[in-house]
């Protein structure tokens, strides 16, 4: 009956044990250790990589990150589609905070994974304008179907449709540049909330910084007040032992005199 007593006691405390290795092995970017190794991750950009059109194209993609998941498992790395978005943010952040460095090989030498975040962008921009260009040689096409049902096309239809595909190809690039724009727009912003957060701890610091040593100051004038005030002390003190002094060497004079 001990025994059983014994081993209910070990089974409890060892289950303990391992849910609390589990809660431990959870870090603050909600990835499970041990941590993404070079590898895993260079794993996990290729098929983020390939996936990147659907992520462009819908919003709700959180079939997507489980299907990434999926294939990292089937890779060997066990990673939930919730630690895959962490993932991806954190890198992105890393991405955007290295795009300040001027040096392409200082980049890479803080960031490793910059120039496998560069061409997915690289890609997504490409994408982009293309689909914009695609898209504007459909309402081409539809515009010179309908020219061509037409009798009697003059020279001027023809010099007319030269410049409006002068002006669709401005206004790709107009569209394009706009785009791009926006997004450096975006990028300075959280480039300057950052700042205004770390000037704004740098101030905290200061002030922490002044108060104490205003303290410290503060300390010091009393401690030297209180020694000036010891010494006066002393000095008092030392006068009264003098004149203590003097006044029985002249009562032991004059009754030498006496005598």
């Amino acid at each position: 009956m001990e025994g059983l007593h014994h081993h209910q006691y070990y089974h409890r405390q060892h289950h303990q044990q391992q849910h609390q290795q589990q809660a431990m092995n959870v870090n603050v970017d909600g990835d499970r250790l041990p941590q993404w190794s070079i590898q895993e991750t260079k794993e996990f950009l290729m098929i983020r990589a390939e996936l990147d059109p659907n992520f462009m194209e819908t919003k709700r993609n959180k079939q997507l990150w489980e299907f990434i998941s999926t294939r990292l498992k089937e890779k060997g790395y066990n990673r939930s589609a919730e630690q895959c978005k962490c993932k991806w943010k954190n890198l992105v952040t890393r991405y955007k905070g290295c795009e300040m460095v001027e040096e392409e090989a200082k980049r890479q030498q803080q960031f490793p994974f910059y120039n496998d975040l560069q061409a997915i962008f690289s890609a997504r921009k490409q994408t982009t304008l293309k689909k914009l260009c695609s898209d504007k040689e459909e309402d081409k096409g539809r515009y010179r179907g309908k020219e061509k049902g037409k009798k009697g096309v003059s020279i001027s239809g023809s010099t007319s449709e030269s410049i409006n595909d002068g002006n669709d190809i401005k206004e790709i690039l107009k569209c394009f540049m706009r785009q791009q724009m926006e997004m450096e727009i975006q990028w300075r912003e959280a480039l300057e909330v950052r700042e205004n957060e770390r000037r704004l701890k740098e101030m905290e610091w200061r002030r922490t910084m002044e108060a104490l040593e205003n303290e410290r100051v503060m300390m010091d004038i009393r401690w030297r007040e209180k020694e000036e005030q010891r010494r006066i002390r002393e000095e008092a003190r030392s006068e009264r032992i003098d004149a203590l002094v003097t006044t029985l060497l002249n009562k032991l004079t004059r009754d030498d005199h006496m005598k």
